[in-house]
């Protein structure tokens, strides 16, 4: 199969790239997508959460009064968890929130959300990503070629002069192609991706 190429600066055609079909042209596999999606945002979760539990508070050795006599109901420690400064009953303890995925069912998903964006017409290739100057007025008026809301910016390497043109751009995400991820491929409208990008990742897929 062939995509188009555009001019990052002008939008005009810029000649055609060939692509492999096993990568660019499979079907949507949504449960899939689903649960890589799910376990990329599960991984971000520190897990970090902690309280004490009885065991873990300091104090309450002793018993606070005798068993029988006062009227009273009957505790064993100043440390329970219905009293004041006691432990939490179910305490969170410090824990990982990460789930496997095995590297073809990544891979799998990352060409299905490709062939996805070719068919959506949401894949944009470019010549090339290169910025002359870092200046986000330019940037801005490059992309409008492109006619997105929010574009996420693909580049092989990510230069100074274009991330400092990106940064202030809310609508706008930029990564390179060793951190690019499932879930940002399907947060935004339109993906542009220099020529040279989408064929290191057409290698890593195949």
């Amino acid at each position: 199969m062939e995509l188009q190429i555009r001019s990052f600066t002008s939008g005009d055609p810029a000649g055609n790239l060939a692509l492999s079909e096993d990568v660019f042209a499979r079907a949507y596999n949504e449960p899939l997508i689903h649960q890589v999606v799910t376990a990329y945002f599960a991984g971000g979760r520190r897990g970090t959460k902690a309280s004490k539990s009885r065991a873990a508070v300091r104090g309450g050795g002793a018993k606070p009064f005798r068993q029988k006599g006062l009227g009273r109901a009957r505790a064993g420690t100043i440390r329970s968890p219905i009293w004041r400064g006691g432990g939490v009953t179910f305490a969170a303890k410090p824990r990982s929130y990460s789930q496997k995925v095995n590297r073809k069912m990544y891979r799998h998903a990352l060409c299905s959300i490709f062939s996805e964006l070719v068919r959506a017409e949401r894949l944009v290739v470019v010549d090339s990503c290169e910025m002359s100057e870092p200046k986000t007025k330019a940037l801005v008026s490059t992309l409008k070629n492109f006619a997105a809301k929010d574009v996420l910016i693909v580049a092989e390497d990510v230069t100074e002069n274009l991330y400092l043109a990106a940064r202030n751009l809310y609508w706008v995400g930029l990564v390179d192609v060793a951190t690019i991820d499932p879930a940002m491929l399907l947060a935004f409208e339109k993906v542009v991706i220099s020529q040279a990008a989408l064929t290191r990742i057409e290698e890593q897929l195949k």
